[in-house]
Parts: C-alpha cells; sequence; structure tokens
C-alpha cells in the first residue's frame, strides 16, 4: 500500500472480465490534470482473470511514472458493491473517487472533484455523459437515464472517514443496480452534505448490448425492493411514487386469461385477453414512441413488451420474500 504523505486520492475501480474496458478507462485516469503523486488507482476483480491483470499491468508499463495502480482480487465475494467496499477498505488517502471500469473519465476530473471537496462537502457528485446515436434504441435510452440521476457510483467523491462511519456499500446488493441509490439515502438520512459539481465529468460511452437484454434485467428489480424495504419515504420520493400498476395490471389480466380459459369461461377469457392486449399494445406503443423504428427495435419492444411486466411483478414478488420487505 501507498503510505505517501502527499497522496490525496483513492480512485476505485470494480472491474469483472471486460479487460479491453478496463485499460480504456485506465488510460483515462492516467491523463488526469491532478498530479501523479496526490492519487492511487485501485482496480477491484470481481472475477480475478489474467484478463484484468494484464490491462493493470499494459497501462503501467506504459506511463511508469503516472499513478500507481493496485490490482486487488475479489474471492470472498461477488458483486460490484462488495468489489467497491474492498477497494475503500486498502485505500490509504482521505478522499475516495468511485468510477467504473467502462467509463472515460476526463482529465480534469479529479482536479474537479478534489477542489469541490477541498471547499467542504462531504460528499460530491459528478457530471455523466453518455453520447446517444441519432436514433437510439429504447435500451440506449434506458441506459442514458445514468445522466438524470442523483447519485451514482460512477462519479462520485466521499471522504474516507464517512464511508467507515456508515459502513461503506451494503453488500447485499449483488448485482450493479440500487446499491449507489442505498448509499446516497443513507448519506442523505446521517445528514452529510453532498454537492454537485459538473465540471467533475465522466464520459460513459454506450456498450453493445445483446438482443432482449432487458429481459434479464428484469431481476435487478429484486434490489428494488431491497432498497424500498431500507428507506421506504426515499425511494417514494426520488424513485418511484407509487406501485407499478400497469405491469400489475397487464400481468393480472395474462393470469386472468389462462384461470378462465383453463376453466372453461370463454367469455371471460376473451375479455380478459382483448384488455391485455390493448394494455400490452399501449405498453409497447408508449416504448417505442422516442425510440428507432428499426426492424431490431420494433422485435425487440414487441417482445419485451409481453414479456417485462410478468416477470418484473415475479421477480418483486422473489424480492418481497427474500428481503421480507413490503411490495414497492
Amino acid at each position: 500500500m501507498n503510505t505517501d504523505a502527499r497522496l490525496q486520492l483513492s480512485v476505485i475501480v470494480p472491474t469483472y472480465r471486460r479487460p479491453d474496458l478496463l485499460e480504456r478507462c485506465l488510460q483515462a485516469l492516467q491523463r488526469q490534470t491532478l498530479l501523479a503523486v496526490h492519487y492511487e488507482v485501485i482496480v477491484c476483480d470481481d472475477g480475478p482473470s489474467e484478463g484484468a491483470q494484464a490491462a493493470v499491468c499494459n497501462a503501467m508499463t506504459a506511463m511508469p511514472h503516472g499513478p500507481m495502480i493496485h490490482y486487488v482480487e475479489i474471492t470472498d465475494t461477488q458483486g460490484p458493491a462488495a468489489a467497491r467496499n474492498r477497494g475503500w477498505q486498502y485505500s490509504q488517502s482521505p478522499i475516495v473517487a468511485f468510477t467504473d471500469d467502462d467509463t472515460v473519465p476526463d482529465p480534469g476530473w479529479l482536479e474537479a472533484g478534489l477542489n469541490a471537496m477541498a471547499d467542504g462537502a462531504d460528499v460530491v457528485t459528478g457530471q455523466i455523459s453518455m453520447p446517444l446515436p441519432e436514433k437510439p434504441s429504447d435500451l440506449e435510452l434506458d441506459a442514458a437515464g445514468l445522466v438524470r440521476a442523483e447519485f451514482v457510483t460512477a462519479n462520485c467523491f466521499i471522504r474516507r472517514d464517512i464511508l467507515q462511519e456508515v459502513g461503506g456499500f451494503d453488500e447485499r446488493f449483488g448485482m450493479a443496480w440500487r446499491e449507489d441509490s442505498d448509499l446516497h439515502f443513507t448519506l442523505l438520512k446521517a445528514g452529510y452534505s453532498i454537492v454537485k459539481e459538473p465540471a467533475a465529468l465522466v464520459v460513459h460511452p454506450l456498450r453493445q448490448m445483446p438482443f432482449a437484454a432487458g429481459i434479464g434485467m428484469q431481476k435487478k428489480v429484486l434490489f428494488d425492493v431491497l432498497l424500498y424495504g431500507k428507506h421506504p419515504r426515499l425511494y417514494r420520493e426520488r424513485i418511484r411514487r407509487g406501485p407499478p400498476w400497469l405491469y400489475l395490471f397487464i400481468s393480472f389480466l395474462m393470469l386472468l386469461t389462462v384461470f378462465t380459459w383453463l376453466f372453461g369461461f370463454d367469455g371471460l377469457a376473451l375479455t380478459s385477453l382483448s384488455l391485455w392486449v390493448l394494455l400490452t399494445l399501449y405498453f409497447f406503443l408508449r416504448r417505442l414512441r422516442h425510440s428507432a423504428l428499426t426492424a431490431r427495435n420494433v422485435t425487440e419492444l414487441l417482445l419485451t413488451s409481453i414479456v417485462i411486466p410478468p416477470l418484473s411483478i415475479f421477480w418483486r414478488i422473489v424480492g418481497v420474500s427474500r428481503y421480507g420487505a413490503r411490495f414497492p
């Protein structure tokens, strides 16, 4: 570990089997305007691999006089929340900065964040830029919602003693979803000052996602349940004001259609089926309205509009059972 008194800031970068993106991120972190002796980079490998180790070695070889880059293997747990915990616990500086392996921090990112912290803030959140193509897909539009988030671990600075006091990240958030909101709400409840610094810029390029990736993403709803159970008032104020009524109605009509048909109530089954088709079509058109009219996007939206509502409700129910929380 680096115990140099000049060290002012530690950058934590969790990674998982994306060595090409990690290397790009490390190159951006090496080009910071902040003097190299004032910061270190800690790469927390959530799936220890030769690729990530090679990315770290390549970065240090390319810039031997740059900041120290530490490689930390994470083998005792899984998920970005736990990886970030191992990172800040390993760090030695009084201020911790978080970003992700698929980001490209602006050259002035660390200096802007550090200056904002010097003005007395406990926590600083920077600006996220996520360039969109001319005709974005629904998945790309959904991902770009990150730029409007109040607090994201792709771009934030926190005093290390505060992380120690609040216990860092809740490691039950086993996927990259809501662990940053949980820390944000914990900090708000504790009364810490959180300052926005637009000059602390991180670019977050879109990644190519597989077809119908939104179906697999529904498992993340588990962590909405966990977050709601921990912070019900803040969840309602800042994320969702009430239950997902559209998903509930669509799922209810789907089940009603199946059961009434099985028990021979053909008229009721036809009525519920018609209502299900109308609501599903409404959901599909609402999502299509602002996204690209390409064959892939239209097909993807049609499929996922059928599958997502019941799957989302299913994972909510699993979350309620797993975490003993209320239905969000």
